[in-house]
């Protein structure tokens, strides 16, 4: 553990002594992964949550899928290991998203697989100011060192219209991969972008006419949603969800949600929700989660579409309903799995 180095600093180091190691972990390492031991599958190795679910779905029982990051690891804090470099460089095809993760875009820069999936070529990102008003907001982390991170917001999975414009490039992809089953990986992706579009249409009508169009988050992950619903958000963190904000920004987000009647502040599931709690203090509202689905706590019970739709629920609760117009901001029913401002849990609404 490299204990008082600024995280970034952490991935630099990490990045070089992976380097050093990885061709070592191709003959030396016990065990295998789902990817190294496909049985006949294709081995696709996804570099976290969004990427995997895209590739079950599409591939299903004919591929054997290596997520890069544990269930329940926040991503941008991924440092691969030589064992999971040597997964990568196994692969048959690997789908991950450019620019999020430095360790892995090192493991497939490496790679010699001729089936690589960047999700920004299906989707390129948008600058959506994530960090600005933190203390990263000039370009530089907070020891002065450049951003190691994309050049633009990386949460496109976030809009399902872009999510489902990544499942067809990765159906291609795979059908290029493995012409055997060519024709199975088409018939998956167009089930998959059927139920986006479906999610899409519940989305527009949800968020169509609500009170309030202004939303308070912790992590600024929710742009590409925002621009593609008519949404504004107000984030308190900028992309890395550890960064600092200004005492200049937390004064805007008060104003912000004070101007437009914002009842809550929404906080994720993978990183503490102190600062979003604080934030909720000061003015008097509620808290709630707003999940960024980078990665799902128990895939057993949750995935993509569901917890998609929790987010809906969450979202037309804290917007409020066109039915309650006259009533006053910081009142009203509490979105699923929220607390009041004493900490009183409510009960989670159903979807």
């Amino acid at each position: 553990m490299m204990i008082g180095l600024p995280r970034r600093t952490r991935t630099s180091i990490a990045l070089a002594a992976t380097a050093l190691t990885a061709s070592l972990a191709l003959t030396a390492c016990g065990g295998s992964s789902s990817a190294d031991s496909g049985n006949g599958r294709l081995k696709v190795v996804a570099s976290f949550y969004p990427m995997e679910f895209l590739a079950q779905q599409i591939g299903k029982e004919h591929v054997a899928v290596t997520d890069l990051t544990a269930a329940g690891v926040e991503p941008h804090d991924l440092e691969l290991t030589a064992k999971q470099v040597g997964t990568v460089q196994k692969a048959d095809a690997i789908l991950y998203l450019k620019g999020l993760q430095p360790t892995v875009d090192q493991a497939v820069a490496q790679s010699a697989g001729k089936h690589k999936i960047d999700a920004t070529a299906a989707s390129p990102l948008v600058d959506h100011h994530l960090d600005e008003g933190t203390e990263e907001g000039d370009g530089h982390t907070a020891d002065g060192h450049p951003h190691e991170g994309p050049a633009g917001d990386p949460h496109i999975w976030l809009d399902p219209t872009r999510y489902a414009a990544i499942a067809k490039s990765v159906g291609d992809e795979f059908a290029k991969a493995d012409p055997a089953h060519a024709e199975d990986y088409r018939k998956n992706t167009d089930e998959l972008v059927t139920k986006l579009t479906a999610l899409d249409q519940e989305f527009r009508t949800g968020l169509q006419d609500t009170r309030t169009k202004t939303f308070v988050t912790s992590h600024a992950a929710f742009g590409y949603l925002a621009d593609h619903y008519g949404l504004t958000q107000v984030a308190i963190n900028g992309v890395d969800p550890e960064s600092e904000p200004t005492p200049a920004r937390l004064a805007a987000v008060q104003k912000a949600a004070k101007d437009n009647g914002v009842t809550t502040v929404f906080f994720e599931t993978l990183v503490s929700p102190k600062l979003a709690d604080t934030v909720a203090k000061d003015l008097g509202l509620k808290t709630a989660v707003l999940d960024p689905l980078e990665g799902v706590k128990d895939p057993s019970k949750d995935d993509y579409l569901t917890v998609m739709k929790q987010n809906l629920a969450n979202l037309k609760a804290a917007l409020g309903d066109p039915a309650a117009a006259g009533t006053p901001a910081g009142t009203g029913t509490a979105p699923a799995g929220a607390t009041t401002p004493a900490g009183t849990a409510t009960p989670a609404a159903t979807s």
